[in-house]
């Protein structure tokens, strides 16, 4: 049961739909399993990108049962819908031409919208959806999410995250709704809720991936993996009950709300790599907690276990892994696997366990239904409807930090205002990492949208320097994503500081607008500013700004993480 608090105060209890258990699906599956081969076992087990692809092939020779397009891995057609959905369509043929016709699952990240794709509506990253607290919401964007995902032929999406970001320094603090495990345990089953829709078998749902398992946001500082890193695939050094009160709380909503794949982290626990731990993936995750689909590894993340790639494999697979993402050396993780299993290094019951879990995903998503799916062309896609939702996103997730002289709202009557700062008007500064490209980029090539200072003037304000009123500045930080985003530090830059400085040397009052994927340090413009709003990495629908700037709306965000020495987390005034 679900409890709902209408606007007169009353609460009503709706009852929730149940997931069907996916091990109602094992008689097919297992059918199916007794017909293969040891090698189509293993293909089912290997996730290839389809940008290392040897030759599309391989998909037949080796039975790859998935492919997924990791970071920059796009259509060399470029970004658009078309070329995204002639990717899609064109893997997924080739997969019709094993002997055994099983159909393949392509994954994609998709973590704020599906933001790889041109004209796509790219909502507020989740450290803004935490600030809406809105549990409804988040399902709708969910539902929207799928919805723009099936328009390109995709069926899986690496998402949601629930992590819980313990340190604000590291480069994946936007990804997590907040740094408190109840709201992300909220959030994270409403997003399942919202991407697998009624079932997994919905035309209009995708496959759901929390990620990633587990304690991905409690690594120490200075102990991050390859490269610059400090925090970043790094070690959770935390006891268990530590562990479990903090960062298992994601996973024991999306598990029952029927989450269908878990992505284990790149990061260790207390100096285990999770990705070779029997005691989280199968003791606690399969076993404990019950979950019942397949866990897909991160990123070329088993070879992180050792430094011998075969023995990585083996730890890995008999911990509890059942797909493993390996995008350029698939062939040779097919080989080892096969070796593994011979030598009796991986008993025959692991294989068949692991290829019973994806194989009942995929009969629970209809995908071996011979009924013919729905074009993807018949699906929404960048909708008005789409947009009118990320534009309500934008405007819960604004958290008002200061207004002194109640600056805000604007009135109307307010016509002239000078606009400055780095952010104002670029689209891909707003939207932030994970949109288009890996990193993201600034500017305005990235992707459409309405950027804040087109959206001021669409609400009818005069932006000139002339004779303003008002000025608003729009500051923060820059596209990152993962480990490149690490910090040891989170100061403004100099170019920000400077930019509110030289609007207060003005004489007229100052709004600030901060575009962040977490909080910085605003000492030095804390009393320059008559208003401080957060915008976090709002997407791709500034309109959601000026809603809340000129009081159409009051602002209703709350700091889902807290503000260092600033802010108390649930912080947020309103007009």
């Amino acid at each position: 049961m679900k409890q709902l608090f209408l606007a007169a105060g009353i609460s009503i209890l709706v009852a929730q739909t149940k997931p069907i258990p996916l091990s109602s699906f094992d008689a097919k599956a297992k059918d199916l399993l007794m017909r293969m081969t040891l090698d189509e076992k293993i293909g089912q087990m290997t996730q290839a990108d389809q940008m290392f692809l040897k030759d599309p092939s391989d998909i037949e020779t080796y039975f790859l049962g998935s492919i997924l397009s990791g970071g920059d891995s796009d259509p060399k057609e470029g970004n658009s819908r078309e070329a995204w959905t002639n990717l899609a369509t064109g893997i997924e043929a080739h997969a019709n031409k094993t002997r055994l016709r099983i159909p393949l699952l392509y994954g994609i990240d998709a973590v704020h919208g599906h933001s790889n794709v041109l004209g796509a509506v790219i909502f507020p990253h989740n450290i803004g959806l935490g600030a809406t607290r809105d549990a409804a919401l988040v399902e709708q964007i969910g539902k929207i999410t799928a919805e723009e995902v099936r328009a390109t032929g995709i069926q899986w999406v690496f998402a949601p995250c629930v992590t819980v970001p313990q340190d604000i320094r590291w480069g994946r603090t936007y990804e997590g709704f907040s740094e408190d495990p109840k709201l992300v345990s909220e959030l994270g089953a409403a997003a399942v809720r919202g991407l697998q829709g009624k079932g997994l078998s919905d035309p209009h749902a995708v496959l759901a991936c929390a990620k990633h398992y587990l304690g991905d946001g409690g690594t120490t500082f200075g102990t991050g993996g390859p490269g610059k890193k400090v925090l970043d695939q790094g070690d959770t050094r935390v006891d268990e009950a530590t562990l479990r009160r903090l960062h298992l709380q994601g996973y024991l909503t999306t598990v029952p709300a029927g989450v269908g794949t878990i992505m284990p982290s790149y990061n260790s626990w207390n100096g285990v790599k999770v990705s070779g731990s029997k005691h989280l993936l199968t003791e606690v995750l399969k076993e404990e907690i019950g979950f019942q689909g397949f866990l897909i590894s991160d990123y070329n993340a088993v070879d992180q276990i050792t430094k011998d790639y075969k023995t990585a494999i083996g730890v890995s697979i008999n911990a509890g892994m059942d797909m493993v993402m390996v995008p350029d050396h698939y062939r040779e993780f097919i080989h080892n696997l096969k070796e593994l299993v011979q030598e009796g290094a991986v008993p025959m019951s692991r294989i068949d366990d692991a290829v019973t879990r994806i194989l009942r995903v995929k009969f629970a998503m209809g995908l071996m239904d011979s009924k013919p799916r729905p074009s993807p062309a018949s699906f929404a896609f960048g909708t008005p409807e789409h947009r009118a939702v990320a534009r309500q996103a934008v405007r819960e997730s604004l958290v008002l930090l200061k207004n002194d002289h109640q600056t805000l709202p604007l009135a109307k009557s307010v016509a002239r205002i000078d606009v400055s700062g780095k952010s104002a008007d670029d689209i891909g500064n707003q939207c932030g990492g994970w949109t288009i490209s890996w990193q993201g980029k600034s500017g305005a090539t990235t992707t459409g949208g309405t950027t804040i200072l087109a959206a001021l003037r669409k609400a009818g304000a005069k932006v000139t320097s002339e004779g303003a009123n008002v000025g608003i500045v729009v500051i923060g930080e820059t596209p990152y994503a993962e480990g490149q985003g690490d910090r040891a530090e989170l100061p403004l830059s100099a170019e920000d500081v400077a930019a509110v400085k030289k609007m207060r040397s003005t004489g007229i009052p100052v709004v600030v607008i901060l575009i962040s994927g977490r909080p910085m340090i605003l000492d030095p413009i804390l009393d320059q500013a008559d208003a401080i709003v957060a915008a976090w990495l709002p997407g791709t629908e500034g309109d959601g700004v000026t809603d809340v700037l000129f009081g159409a709306y009051k602002p209703v965000g709350k700091l889902s993480f807290t503000w260092p020495r600033q802010f108390n987390f649930g912080f947020g005034l309103t007009y």
